[in-house]
């Protein structure tokens, strides 16, 4: 890290909100590379629930930005919108914030507008059928 520059996790703990541009597909179609970004707020004391999406650390790793598919008393369980292997468990401290909304071609909308929720349940729920589903798209693509 260069000096001078604050790592997400260091203006999270000040209890400030970051906004970003997440990178990859892993949660497609919620973000799509180079055109999103994810508006991150603390957790704080605060606990996250099944649908939520949150930043956490992997151990040794890098910082991903996942849904919880579940919470177990062994730690919290998390798939990206565009994958079905869940990851987990992971631990609370892990943890380090969680999404309060999306920029999306310059406008904001939050993540506790009805159509989100309805949209991101439904869309959860499909996750053991998203590669069926995947395959019947690509299948549909290559016929145009």
């Amino acid at each position: 890290m260069q000096e001078g520059k604050v790592s997400p996790e260091e203006l999270l703990g000040e209890g400030r909100t970051i906004q970003f541009q997440p990178i990859g597909y892993s949660m497609y179609p919620l973000f799509v590379p180079g055109r999103d970004q994810a508006v991150v707020a603390p957790v704080r004391d605060m606990v996250p629930r099944r649908g939520d999406v949150v930043l956490y650390r992997r151990d040794g790793g890098i910082l991903v930005l996942h849904r919880i598919w579940k919470r177990r008393q062994d730690g919290f369980y998390l798939v990206g919108d565009n994958e079905h292997k869940i990851e987990g468990p992971l631990r609370r401290d892990q943890i380090k914030g969680i999404l309060v909304g999306v920029v999306r071609k310059g406008r904001y909308f939050s993540v506790n507008h009805l159509l989100y929720r309805c949209v991101s349940g439904i869309w959860l729920w499909l996750r053991p059928f998203r590669p069926y589903l995947a395959r019947l798209v690509s299948c549909c693509k290559r016929r145009r």
